[in-house]
């Protein structure tokens, strides 16, 4: 069945507010990402199940990328000729085309990797608790079948892709209108060079929470090729990270709030059972 695209927005900011603004890689961020879409949709009677919830993501990540690789090399064109860019477009252009390679991988087991999927569900399972084991295995064949079912689709696979480009191009003109506001004078294309070929670095750096110090250096350095001072692109990284805090943090706290009623919700619901098992062994018995 779908998943309703509020409930989707809602588990999508909180993926990336984890990612932001908790002391976490992106990969935690994925991963309270299926925990927010696996909740209860507003007005709904069922949570998402997991495999639902990881096939949903997945294919956002990819599509993500795919649109990100394309921005990427935009930013990378944007670049060259400018003072001081050949140290950068190289190792930019070398991680882009090596990251294509990686999600050509990851694209092509999500359509026909289900063995590889079942035998890391098996791997996975060992190191877990032993009532999780049979819930992982049993959903690998459902997610195989979601991923296959959406792949099946390339029209809106692509369409997807697209948006996310847009996406990324719309945020190269969120720091166009925040130099301007800061006080530097810079076309729109230089501000999709300094954003793509950040956005490059920081994809690179994955594994560093919150892309930590990564993030600052990347707009200090690519602002100074364009004669912009470090100051101001110091600045602009701390706004962007205010902004990450202003919409994340109270994503989180409300996703919190939500997780802690479910929980209470959830042992309400044991204890009526746990005293209507004992009443219905006594009608039983009489």
């Amino acid at each position: 069945r779908g998943i309703g695209l509020r409930h989707l927005l809602g588990a999508r900011i909180v993926r990336d507010a984890a990612a932001t603004c908790l002391p976490f890689s992106a990969l935690g961020g994925i991963v309270i990402g299926m925990r927010a879409t696996c909740q209860r949709e507003h007005g709904g009677h069922h949570a998402v199940a997991w495999p639902e919830a990881a096939s949903a993501n997945v294919v956002d990540i990819t599509t993500e990328v795919l649109g990100q690789i394309v921005f990427v090399l935009l930013g990378v064109v944007c670049l060259i000729g400018h003072q001081g860019s050949d140290r950068f477009v190289g190792p930019v252009v070398i991680g882009a085309v090596l990251l294509a390679f990686g999600i050509a991988g990851f694209i092509w087991t999500q359509q026909s990797g289900g063995t590889a999927m079942r035998r890391l569900a098996r791997f996975l399972g060992r190191n877990i608790a032993t009532q999780w084991q049979h819930t992982m295995l049993d959903g690998m064949g459902t997610l195989q079948e979601r991923l296959e079912d959406m792949w099946s689709h390339p029209g809106r696979i692509a369409g997807a892709a697209a948006l996310h480009l847009v996406a990324w191009i719309g945020s190269a003109a969120t720091i166009w209108v925040a130099y301007r506001f800061l006080g530097a004078h810079l076309s729109l294309t230089n501000a999709i060079a300094i954003e793509g070929v950040t956005c490059g670095i920081m994809s690179a750096s994955f594994l560093v929470p919150a892309s930590l110090g990564v993030q600052e250096a990347a707009y200090m350095a690519l602002g100074a090729a364009f004669g912009i001072d470090p100051s101001l692109s110091m600045g602009l990284s701390l706004l962007r990270r205010g902004r990450d805090l202003v919409i994340g943090v109270p994503a989180l706290l409300i996703w919190q709030i939500g997780e802690m009623r479910r929980m209470r919700y959830r042992r309400t619901l044991e204890r009526q059972q746990d005293y209507a098992d004992p009443a219905m062994s006594k009608s039983s018995a009489s």
